[in-house]
């Protein structure tokens, strides 16, 4: 069993950035669940950064699915293959926890796509 820590990137969601609208808050929630625990991973694949990605468990909870229920994250549509993950998310809008006390949230998809679009209208 490999105790080792590793980056893993959570499979079917994305968070938001860090600079953000909860993105820093986001990141405090998944430590809260996740730091220094011993998690299971079931691995899916592996990114272009080579980074393994996967569905991360603490006991039996689902931490991915934990981070939408919980406004933490969004279901990364482009990806999601969990149906689940789509009516937590729902409920956590309905609910205006988290990222969705924001009328109008940004999907992080689409802000890094305006990122990168400022950046090359400025070279």
């Amino acid at each position: 069993m490999n105790r080792q820590p590793v980056r893993v990137r959570l499979a079917q969601i994305d968070a938001p950035e860090k600079r953000q609208a909860f993105g820093t808050r986001s990141r405090q929630a998944l430590a809260e669940l996740v730091f220094r625990q011993s998690v299971r991973v079931a691995e899916t694949g592996r990114d272009r950064y080579g980074r393994v990605i996967g569905t991360v468990y603490l006991g039996n909870v689902d931490v991915n699915a934990q981070m939408v229920r919980e406004g933490m994250a969004w279901v990364y549509r482009q990806y999601a293959k969990d149906r689940g993950l789509y009516e937590l998310e729902r409920q956590a809008q309905a609910s205006r926890r988290g990222l969705w006390v924001d009328p109008e949230p940004v999907p992080p998809w689409e802000y890094r796509r305006s990122k990168r679009e400022h950046a090359t209208t400025r070279d």
